[in-house]
């Protein structure tokens, strides 16, 4: 948790301001019992009402001081606190946000979602609640210590008998249940990945009739948080019962052993309610330190976990230096590229080789799991590979910043996303300053103006969360028009058309051919029929090259490539 505190610069508040508050509320906290005393021992008992007067109004200044320096104090301490969290979550975003999908694959979203939500607003509440108790616990105790012992240093024996004893109580507690609150942060992952397992995929269940399952599912996380919650607040639970128990013997034996010392002519009426007061200044500052045992272990817990993600460097940073492009554009060139997950035991891709000219298409096409997703998601680093380069105009992708890098490719995902707003923003996503026409341009070449005609506010129109108010074709095209609308060197179309009709597909397909006439395109595809016109068709198998050409050469020399247009094709269309 130390290793946040460099975040703790927020609104120009000087923790020092804190501190000073703190001391002055801890000071007349203090001096209260004294001034009590003196008005039993020298104005109620003497019958001096003015001494009384006197003194009961200087106890009155010196609550309301208090209570000013109190109240400040907790709206400083808050908006430091807030501003603390703040400055944590945009760190976490920043750096998330730098993250290769490797890191994504590492952490997972539901505890990505965690750590930014409830670990920092864990944080945050004991940063509260710390930056005062932490000053004015301790000046409680010592000083309620010292002044107690002033006043009557025969019943000094209580405080040294109790303090050891709730200490010891208070740590043996803590022991048994700090370790459950890293559990308790971990069962919470699981709650957020099942609620958004559920909520993505509601159409699926519901098709499935799963509901009641999914029920079940997040029933068993949930009693599962529940069960060790209730757990670790059952042990966290007895340390209010100990110290109430406590202070009341303490009460108890300053009364009473006060009473026989009053009596013994040790002490006086007065000493011994100030000592009374000052006792219970002591548990209260111990029960304040309870408190903060209470809340630590569960915000250090958090830390740990928010710290991993700061402390996590992301594989893919941009070259300290980079080089400059040749007199190319739209230039693609594998060589003897590598690549594997991390854990795999086989290489996703092997020794793969080509080249991709401005003016052409190169389509890809394979079996399910033969690599086509992973040697797009090389292309604009998503991934680096292992050994062999993917160089663009000439020049290593690892050499240039990736600002520079995507700038130059436009990317249709095979899965499409949609972000909530109009269709308007949607695809000015691809270029922010991109104008009407431009937008309207990109929608025409997607064959998206149709059903955005259709719809009543035209590209005004709102795409909910996720695009579910638009069907999956609608949102392949607009995915496709995002892409189009900032008219880059390179287009890489990853089974983009799979939600087409045969009829939209083949309009879309003509349409692409005159506006990314200078570019180069890269096209994966499962359909023959989408690919089977392409420039150039490179067949991956198991990670590998089996065969690179046209589609009837392919058809003649290679035999994977047969065998997927045999499972398409009837004989008449092969001929």
């Amino acid at each position: 948790m130390i290793k946040l505190f460099r975040f703790l610069k927020p609104y120009g508040i000087p923790i020092s301001s804190i501190v000073i508050l703190v001391f002055f509320q801890a000071l007349s906290s203090l001096y209260l019992p004294t001034l009590m005393s003196d008005i039993v021992d020298s104005g109620i008992i003497n019958g001096d009402i003015n001494y009384i007067t006197a003194t009961g109004g200087l106890m009155l200044l010196v609550a309301l001081a208090g209570s000013i320096c109190a109240i400040t104090a907790s709206l400083l301490s808050s908006q430091v606190a807030m501003g603390f969290g703040r400055m944590i979550r945009s760190a976490i975003f920043d750096r998330v946000s730098s993250f290769s999908l490797h890191e994504f694959d590492k952490f997972g979203t539901p505890s990505l979602v965690t750590r930014c939500t409830n670990d920092i607003t864990q944080i945050q509440n004991v940063m509260m609640f710390a930056m005062r108790m932490v000053i004015l616990s301790p000046l409680m105790c010592i000083g309620a210590i010292i002044m107690a012992i002033s006043k009557d240093k025969h019943l000094a024996w209580v405080i040294i008998a109790v303090v050891p004893v709730l200490s010891g109580a208070i740590l043996i507690l803590a022991r048994k249940g700090f370790p459950l609150y890293q559990v308790i942060q971990a069962k919470l992952d699981k709650i957020n990945l099942v609620v958004r397992e559920t909520l993505i995929g509601i159409r699926v269940i519901r098709a499935f009739n799963r509901i009641e399952n999914e029920k079940k599912r997040f029933q068993l996380a949930n009693l599962d948080l529940t069960e060790t919650a209730i757990r670790v607040n059952q042990i966290m639970a007895l340390m209010m019962p100990v110290m109430m128990l406590l202070m009341n013997f303490t009460t108890l034996a300053v009364i009473w052993f006060g009473g026989i010392n009053i009596e013994r002519g040790f002490t006086n009426i007065g000493n011994m309610m100030a000592f009374l007061q000052y006792a219970m200044q002591i548990m209260f500052a111990i029960m304040m330190a309870t408190m903060m045992f209470i809340m630590i272990p569960r915000a250090q817990a958090a830390a740990v976990r928010v710290n991993e993600v700061l402390a996590t460097d992301p594989e893919i940073v941009d070259p300290e230096y980079t080089k400059p492009f040749e007199n190319k554009k739209g230039y693609l060139k594998f060589t003897n590229v590598t690549f594997h997950y991390h854990g795999a035991e086989e290489p996703a891709l092997k020794n793969v080789s080509f080249e991709a000219c401005p003016g052409e298409v190169t389509a890809i096409i394979g079996s399910t799991g033969s690599g086509k997703s992973t040697l797009i998601n090389l292309i604009p680093r998503f991934y680096d590979v292992n050994s062999g380069k993917i160089e663009i105009n000439g020049v290593d992708v690892r050499e240039m910043t990736q600002e520079t890098l995507r700038s130059k490719i436009g990317l249709v995902p095979q899965k499409a996303v949609l972000f909530s707003g109009t269709i308007s923003e949607n695809i000015r996503y691809g270029k922010e300053d991109s104008t009407d026409a431009e937008v309207q341009h990109a929608a025409e070449i997607a064959q998206a103006t149709e059903f955005i005609s259709d719809m009543k506010d035209g590209f005004a129109s709102l795409i909910s969360e996720g695009g579910t108010n638009v069907s999956g074709g609608q949102k392949q095209r607009l995915s496709i028009a995002r892409a189009l609308v900032g008219k880059p060197e390179i287009y890489v179309f990853d089974d983009s058309f799979s939600a087409l009709d045969f009829k939209t597909d083949a309009k879309l397909r003509a349409a692409l051919k005159k506006e990314t006439a200078d570019s180069t395109l890269i096209i994966v595809g499962q359909r023959v029929a989408t690919i089977m016109d392409a420039d150039r068709i490179i067949v991956l198998d198991e990670g590998k090259i089996t065969g690179i050409g046209t589609h009837k050469e392919l058809y003649q020399t290679c035999e994977v490539y047969r065998e997927i247009v045999a499972s398409q094709l009837s004989e008449e269309e092969i001929a």
